[in-house]
C-alpha cells in the first residue's frame, strides 16, 4: 500500500510539473521538490547566467603595454642630428688649379698686397694661370732658374712691371736687359709663349706681362722644389711703358755687397733683412759666370784673402780656366743645383758660396742668426720664401688705379714691346 501511494503522489506531481513548465517556458524556476527524486540537471547557468568572469575589462584588459610611454622609441638620435659626415673637413681645398697640369698642393694663402689680389683673372682669364704653368712645366731646370732671377730682375727695376722684358727699340735708349746684371737673364722665350697662347684664348689687353712673369717665377719654384713649393701669387699689375739700361745697376744688388748694402738695398724696395736672406736662398739654384766671383771686384778664389772651402775654391779654379778668355760658368749649389731648398743655407755655414755677398751673410748677427735658422729647418724656409716672393711681386706695382688715373702704363699685346710701337 505504501508503495502504490508513493507511485499515485508521483503521477499526480508529474502532471502537475507539466502543466506549470508549459505556463512558464522561458523562464523556468526551479521546483524545491525534485531534487529528492532525479538528480536535477546541471543548473541552468543561463537562467541567472553564470555570472561573466570577472569584467577584467573595467580595468581594461591592460592595454597592450601602455604604449603610454612607448617603449621609448631608440634614443632620437636625430634630435642632435646624427652630426653630418664629418664636413669633409673643409675638403681638403682642391688645387688652385685646374689640373690641367700636375695639381699642385694645396696653395698657402698669401697676405693680401695693396692693389694685387689672388685669382685676379678668375673671370677674364679663368685659365690665364694654368697656360703659364703649363709652359714653364715644359722648360729645362735651368731656364726655370732664369724665370725666379727674372722676376727678381723686374720687381728690383722700376717695381714688378716687365720693364726687364722690353727690347731695343730707340738706338738711343737701351732698355733694362742690356744693363750688366742683365746680361745674362733667361727665360724670355717662356714669357713669349705664355702670352701669346693667352691672347689667342683670351684676347688682347686681359693679362699684363708682368702678372705672366710673376706667374712664371711662382710655377719655376713650384716644379724646382718637386712640387713642394706652391702658393697664390696675387695679380692685377699693369706693363711699364718705359725701359732703361742705366737703372739696373743703381738697383741691383750687386754679388760683391756688403751686408749693409745688402740691407740698405732691400729696405728701399720695402723688404726687411729677414726677407732679404730668405730670399738670398734662390742661389740654391742655377749657374754663375766665373767674372760674378773672380774678378776685380771680388776676388773669392784667392786664399789669402777669401774663406771659401779649399775643395770648392780648387774645383772652380779649374772650371773656370779659360784659353780663349771665355766667361765660363759654373753651379751656384754644388750639392743640389737643380733643387730650391735649404740647402743653401748649410752651404753659407760651411764656406761653400761663390759669392761675396753669399758670404756676407754672416757677418751681422740678425742676418746670421736667420741662415742658422733656415739651416736649421727647410719647411720654415719654403713658408717664409713663398711669402717673400709675395712681397716681392708687389713692389711698386702699377694697378688698374694708375690706369684710370692716365698714369704711363698698359696691357701689353706683345711682351717685348709697348703698344704703340
Amino acid at each position: 500500500m505504501a508503495k502504490l501511494a508513493a507511485v499515485l503522489t508521483l503521477i499526480a506531481l508529474l502532471g502537475c510539473a507539466a502543466r506549470t513548465c508549459q505556463a512558464e517556458y522561458g523562464n523556468p524556476t526551479p521546483v524545491p521538490s525534485i531534487p529528492s527524486i532525479t538528480s536535477p540537471p546541471p543548473p541552468y547557468t543561463p537562467t541567472t547566467p553564470s555570472p561573466p568572469p570577472p569584467y577584467t575589462p573595467t580595468t581594461p584588459s591592460p592595454p597592450p603595454p601602455t604604449p603610454a610611454t612607448p617603449s621609448p622609441p631608440p634614443p632620437y638620435i636625430p634630435t642632435t642630428p646624427s652630426p653630418p659626415p664629418p664636413t669633409p673637413a673643409t675638403p681638403s681645398p682642391p688645387p688652385p688649379y685646374t689640373p690641367t697640369t700636375p695639381s699642385p698642393p694645396p696653395p698657402i694663402p698669401s697676405p693680401p698686397t695693396k692693389g694685387l689680389v689672388v685669382g685676379y683673372y678668375q673671370q677674364s682669364c679663368p685659365r690665364a694661370e694654368d697656360i703659364v704653368r703649363e709652359v714653364v712645366r715644359d722648360a729645362s731646370a735651368g731656364i726655370m732658374a732664369g724665370l725666379i732671377r727674372l722676376f727678381f730682375h723686374d720687381c728690383f727695376v722700376r717695381g714688378c712691371d716687365a720693364s726687364v722684358l722690353l727690347d731695343q727699340v730707340d738706338p738711343n735708349s737701351p732698355p733694362e736687359k742690356l744693363g750688366v746684371p742683365n746680361l745674362s737673364l733667361r727665360g724670355f722665350e717662356v714669357i713669349d709663349a705664355a702670352k701669346a697662347r693667352i691672347e689667342k684664348e683670351c684676347g688682347s689687353d686681359v693679362v699684363s706681362c708682368a702678372d705672366v712673369l710673376a706667374f712664371a717665377g711662382r710655377d719655376a719654384t713650384y716644379f724646382l722644389s718637386n712640387k713642394k713649393v706652391y702658393f697664390n701669387m696675387t695679380a692685377g699689375r699693369y706693363d711699364g711703358l718705359v725701359s732703361f739700361k742705366n737703372e739696373t745697376l743703381p738697383n741691383l744688388p750687386p754679388p760683391f755687397a756688403t751686408v749693409d748694402q745688402l740691407k740698405a738695398n732691400f729696405a728701399s724696395k720695402g723688404l726687411t733683412a729677414d726677407e732679404m736672406v730668405t730670399l738670398s736662398g734662390a742661389h740654391t739654384i742655377g749657374i754663375s759666370h766665373c767674372s760674378s766671383f773672380n774678378s776685380s771686384f771680388s776676388d773669392r778664389l784667392n786664399p789669402s784673402t777669401s774663406d771659401m772651402d779649399p775643395t770648392l775654391m780648387s774645383s772652380l779654379r779649374e772650371q773656370c780656366k779659360s784659353d780663349n778668355g771665355t766667361d765660363n760658368t759654373v753651379v751656384q749649389d754644388i750639392n743640389t743645383p737643380n733643387k730650391v731648398d735649404n740647402k743653401y743655407y748649410k752651404n753659407v755655414l760651411s764656406h761653400e758660396v761663390l759669392f761675396d755677398s753669399d758670404a756676407a751673410l754672416m757677418k751681422a748677427d740678425d742676418t746670421s742668426a736667420a741662415v742658422r735658422a733656415n739651416a736649421k729647418d727647410n719647411g720654415v724656409w719654403e713658408e717664409k720664401f713663398k711669402a717673400a716672393m709675395v712681397r716681392m711681386g708687389a713692389i711698386e706695382v702699377k694697378t688698374r688705379t694708375d690706369f684710370l688715373d692716365r698714369a704711363p702704363v698698359e696691357i701689353r699685346r706683345n711682351c717685348r714691346v709697348v703698344n704703340s710701337h
